[in-house]
């Protein structure tokens, strides 16, 4: 959509929320960066063809989510962008963060043993009723929730998983400390669904609103299942990006 576009009032969504994705691709797309002032109401009204409300209640949802801030007598402001999050062979949450400048951290906020069902006995390819370990971590940019991930490891091979994982916040690392060195994402299989209330507190986010659900196979260098994980994404903190070789 160019800057002189208007909304399409037959796409089957309110106008405001057309205003409300359009902005926040031009966020992602580096038309407005981070730090800079969007242009007037009276001027997003005359682009998108509406009236200054329906600009103003777009701008409040992207104020909520975080994306802009409204600085009093100077105007609004891009606060940050979605995350934009690669979906490849090596795909790594720190370096991901890292890399678009700012700061990466996770939390264990959960942890059990249990047997593997027919489904984890053949995602890790071991026997059924083979002892797994189950973390549940939470994944965080600059302070704000990201990723809340289960991740199913065969317990034989990562016997103190938890505790590493607990001490450095890097699954990358608590690997490393069993003697797994690097590991490959095999497969990510992505869906959508409404959010849960547990993942809800989580990741501060209101019930009903949608999340991105990632589905991934990690394997080892020798190319055996080391780690299934289902992870869920607030679908408006971040930009998946399939890669090519992904």
């Amino acid at each position: 959509m160019t800057n002189n576009s208007s909304v399409d009032r037959g796409a089957g969504i309110t106008v405001w929320r057309q205003i409300m994705e359009t902005l926040k691709a031009d966020i992602i797309g580096g038309v407005f960066e981070k730090g800079s002032r969007l242009p007037p109401e009276s001027d997003l009204a005359a682009r998108f063809g509406v009236n200054r409300h329906t600009v103003r209640r777009a701008i409040a949802a992207l104020t909520s989510e975080g994306i802009l801030r409204a600085d009093q007598g100077r105007g609004t402001f891009v606060a940050s962008a979605p995350l934009s999050y690669p979906i490849g062979p090596r795909t790594r949450f720190s370096e991901i963060v890292s890399g678009q400048h700012r700061a990466p951290s996770g939390r264990l906020i959960g942890s059990a043993i249990e047997e593997a069902d027919a489904f984890l006995s053949s995602q890790l390819g071991v026997p059924l009723g083979e002892p797994l370990i189950r973390v549940e971590t939470l994944r965080v940019a600059d302070g704000t929730p990201m990723i809340v991930a289960t991740s199913w490891f065969e317990q034989s091979r990562v016997p103190n998983l938890v505790a590493d994982y607990a001490e450095n916040g890097s699954i990358t690392k608590a690997l490393k400390a069993a003697g797994i060195e690097d590991y490959q994402r095999k497969e990510t299989r992505i869906t959508a669904e409404l959010v849960d209330a547990q993942d809800a507190r989580q990741l501060g986010l209101a019930l009903g609103q949608p999340v991105l659900v990632m589905e991934s196979l990690n394997l080892d260098d020798s190319g055996k299942p080391l780690q299934y994980t289902r992870a869920r994404v607030p679908a408006d903190r971040i930009q998946l990006v399939v890669n090519g070789d992904g």
